[in-house]
């Protein structure tokens, strides 16, 4: 061991690192960005807790427990050694009684790491599990879109939101939903954003893309996020089948490795039989994953449909993904399979127009998807939908809202809408004002149903979009988010560490009223060594109580040669 106390030593090494070595540390041991550090004596301090320490050791996979505790692989641990590699005090004491409390995560695990080949019905089986879990994630972004998801403070999709889920037939199970949208959260599809899941502008992309596409996206998100455990220097990801004794002395780990691997099954990266598909053992490379394995067995997908008189359409195979979307926005799906069924309403294609499409625009878009043309019946809902929408135009002169239409009827209904009250709107003329902004009142006229339009400044319609999309913002690099902590430590420190840290000794011990020796120079350039019960410390001068002497000793910090217990 280093000579010195450990603290003492860590704050004069940390004073001179780089800000990025300091911040990639503090981020290793998940040191929060805000904490209350004053000084680099205050973050060795930090760092040296025991249960900081413990934290850290719980977590680590078994690989670099074994490795920190023979003294040649100290440095496995580079967050919790010294330079030269000897481990604090603090950290030896805690690894022993670790390893005394739990010997076999000291223990290297014999296991079979050969990659197991799946049969050709698991192939088939996981493919199958790709289809149905791309579906069902488009499904929940698609919802997201237009109302995100709730979170409780644990992360967990809130229980009203997962009925309401489920009510829509969006997901069948509840407990889908929490895999889903982990999953898209680890591909950067959606974002946690003051207790909601919010889509993305990505996972808006993705839904574009095909379901082969769709999987190697979500696939590639879920090797990145893994835990550095479970991937090696060569690999992106190791064999499953090791996963479950990674971490041995982590009491989350069996849960968290459980739900891995279900995500893993779900998205067919494994087989049921937890074997590597040949799709997912591309995973275990840093090539770009090729999902072309998979998407040879999966359904073809199609680019046209059966339009029905009855309002119905009909596609006999998996839409392309771009169709199935813009389908969606006007019509509503009644069934969730290969062969999927959707229904046109006067409310889904107000929807639609609502969202800016138009009669012409409908018309051409089912005119190059249908099979049997369109029939009559649906073309004149299209018309007439078209035609009543925009009745009611809604505007700002940048001051007020204005609610118009030249259906005096129907503004009078507004009017007396009790459902439209909180809207405050008044009768201005041949139209009626509200202070509310004009968005405000454009979608609370659309959810009650009126043909409603807004325009923009020149009274130009403008179509509105209600969909919801946090941005694509990643988490910022260690050394932005420790910025502040960094400056503020480096700010602290003076030109002479070897009084700093005495005075901080000095203070501990006047906190704790202290007995300590300690060693003075005299004027005459002697040195003599007082016993003192440490009473104060203030002007550069320690005040304590000589106990052999009897008397009150006041002392110059600056003659203070070394400090140590009694």
């Amino acid at each position: 061991m280093t000579s010195g106390s450990d603290e003492r030593i860590l704050a004069t090494w940390l004073a001179s690192r780089s800000d990025e070595h300091l911040a990639e540390l503090f981020a290793a041991r998940g040191v929060s960005p805000s904490v209350s550090w004053r000084d680099f004596f205050d973050a060795a301090e930090g760092l040296l807790d025991p249960a900081s320490v413990e934290r850290l050791l719980i977590r680590m996979p078994r690989e670099t427990l074994i490795a920190i505790t023979d003294e040649a692989g100290a440095s496995a641990a580079r967050e919790l050694v010294f330079p030269d590699g000897a481990l604090p005090r603090v950290v030896a004491e805690r690894l022993d009684t670790l390893r005394d409390q739990h010997p076999d995560a000291f223990l290297p695990v014999v296991a079979d790491t050969t990659v197991p080949e799946p049969t050709p019905s698991e192939q088939a089986a996981a493919a199958e599990s790709a289809y149905a879990a791309t579906a069902a994630l488009a499904d929940v972004l698609i919802a997201m879109l237009s109302r995100p998801v709730s979170r409780t403070g644990t992360g967990a999709v809130s229980a009203a939101d997962r009925k309401r889920l489920v009510e829509a037939r969006v997901v069948d199970e509840p407990g889908d939903l929490d895999d889903l949208i982990d999953a898209a959260d680890r591909a950067g599809l959606v974002r946690s954003l003051e207790r909601e899941w919010i889509v993305t502008p990505s996972g808006a992309q993705w839904l574009e893309l095909s379901t082969a596409q769709r999987w190697a996206r979500v696939a590639d998100g879920f090797a990145r996020a893994l835990p550095p455990g479970l991937r090696t220097a060569d690999m992106r990801i190791g064999t499953p089948a090791t996963w479950p004794g990674l971490f041995p002395l982590d009491p989350q780990w069996p849960g968290h490795v459980a739900q891995l691997l279900r995500v893993a099954r779900t998205w067919a990266i494994v087989s049921a039989s937890g074997a590597l598909t040949s799709w997912g053992s591309a995973l275990r490379s840093d090539a770009p994953t090729d999902a072309a394995a998979l998407a040879a067995l999966l359904p073809t997908e199609i680019d046209r449909i059966y339009l029905q008189a009855d309002l119905s359409a009909i596609a006999p195979g998996p839409l392309v993904p771009a169709l199935d979307l813009r389908l969606r926005s006007i019509a509503v799906r009644e069934s969730r399979a290969q062969a999927s069924t959707y229904r046109f309403s006067p409310d889904s294609l107000a929807a639609g127009l609502t969202e800016g499409e138009t009669a012409q625009s409908i018309t051409e878009f089912l005119s190059g998807l249908s099979l049997t043309g369109i029939p009559q019946p649906l073309a004149y809902l299209i018309e007439s939908t078209a035609a009543r929408h925009g009745l009611i135009t809604v505007g700002s002169d940048g001051v007020r809202t204005r609610v118009a239409s030249g259906d005096s009827a129907l503004l009078a209904a507004i009017e007396v809408d009790q459902a439209l009250r909180p809207l405050g709107l008044v009768r201005d003329g041949d139209a009626l004002v509200s202070r509310v902004e004009r968005d405000a009142v454009y979608w609370s006229l659309a959810d009650a149903r009126y043909p409603v339009t807004a325009l923009d400044a020149s009274g130009t319609v403008e179509p509105l979009h209600r969909h919801r999309i946090a941005s694509d913002e990643t988490v910022p690099a260690p050394e932005l988010r420790y910025a502040s902590l960094i400056a503020r430590l480096q700010a602290a420190q003076g030109p002479d560490a070897e009084i700093a840290w005495r005075e901080r000794e000095l203070d501990q011990a006047v906190r704790a009223r202290a007995v300590i020796v300690v060693s003075v120079r005299l004027p005459d350039g002697s040195a003599r060594e007082f016993v003192l019960e440490a009473t104060g410390l203030g002007g550069g001068r320690l005040r304590g109580r000589d106990r052999a002497a009897d008397i009150e000793r006041t002392v110059p910090v600056s003659s203070i040669e070394s400090v140590r217990p009694a």
